[in-house]
């Protein structure tokens, strides 16, 4: 392994895409975990993965591949495979392939859709899911909006951009907060449940906010992280939105990183504006965040001090997604 870290890509559900980006029939080639996947979605609308080469003479599924009913057709030479990886036919042969028949001939990876999202699980070893996916339910509620989406490709792993929410301190030097937000973070299992208050300028009844320093308000941001890939985050004031950031492992090295957000259709106006205002905060923080994830390195054993934030605690938690 070469690069600035030496960790391994954990395991756990991770989004692959968006379920609009696949209508039945669709095929998408992938490259996540460091490997080289096929996306498709059999004609009754159910989403599989799997790797990527057919094992007959090597053809990449992802280009070229057809769906055939609930099966992926190689643009090789037609050997039909179903979303568990075993070989269903063989449309020139009289007899299937003794090592192919009955058996599972690529590798195939659990999926859900939830969220609107399209999920597989990875586990270096091949092991079952443990835990499940959180459903998000205003994603799929009619009163919420569409989903608003974000994504960026970043050379940095899994662990460093989660740390980012255990890392209070940073706010204050990388995004200018007026002072360090105050959160309580607990730990449950494979899931990390932040508490966070930031200060801000108070609106008032005009909807005007208040010069720096005049007057101040708290903003309050609840996040649940499931797993290694999941971020659940609900941010409120006098309006509302939810979010759900998503970290996927290309390789060793690098992460897709996607933030979804919808909001209520009933917020007024006023509201609206200040909960799209707020997102595209969320958002310009991740641009402010990018240059100092890719130039950094990983310090194994940090000098912390007491304003640092539960770096620690989140390191031990994170450990437990490495196989």
């Amino acid at each position: 392994m070469t690069g600035r870290y030496t960790q391994p890509i954990p395991f756990g559900w991770f989004a692959l895409a968006y379920s609009r980006e696949l209508a039945p029939g669709d095929v998408l080639p992938l490259s996540y975990f460091g490997r080289e996947l096929v996306l498709f979605r059999t004609t009754s609308g159910t989403p599989r993965v799997l790797d990527a080469f057919c094992p007959h003479l090597g053809a990449h599924l992802g280009h070229g591949g057809v769906v055939a009913g609930e099966n992926i057709a190689c643009p090789f030479h037609g050997w039909q495979f179903d979303g568990d990886g075993t070989c269903r036919e063989v449309p020139y042969a009289e007899n299937m392939p003794p090592r192919a028949r009955d058996r599972q001939v690529i590798g195939s990876y659990p999926v859900t859709e939830c969220n609107k999202m399209i999920w597989a699980w990875y586990h270096p070893d091949g092991a079952p899911p443990d835990f499940e996916v959180d459903p998000v339910p205003e994603f799929e509620s009619p009163d919420f909006t569409e989903l608003d989406t974000y994504d960026w490709k970043i050379n940095t792993i899994v662990q460093e951009a989660g740390e980012n929410g255990a890392d209070v301190a940073h706010f204050m030097f990388v995004h200018s907060a007026t002072e360090m937000p105050v959160g309580d973070v607990s730990m449950d299992g494979v899931r990390r449940l932040t508490k966070i208050r930031n200060k801000v300028p108070r609106i008032n009844e005009s909807g005007d906010m208040a010069d720096s320093g005049e007057d101040w308000e708290y903003i309050h941001v609840d996040s649940t992280n499931v797993g290694p890939g999941q971020t659940i985050q609900r941010i409120s004031r006098a309006f509302e939105v939810i979010m759900i950031g998503t970290v996927t492992p290309i390789d060793e090295q690098n992460i897709h990183l996607r933030f979804a957000f919808t909001m209520p259709k009933s917020q007024t106006d006023m509201n609206k504006v200040l909960a799209e205002a707020t997102r595209d905060n969320v958002v310009g923080g991740v641009e402010q965040d990018i240059p100092i994830w890719t130039n950094k390195r990983y310090v194994e054993d940090p000098i912390l001090c007491d304003g640092d934030g539960p770096i620690a605690k989140y390191r031990k938690w994170f450990s437990q997604f490495y196989a």
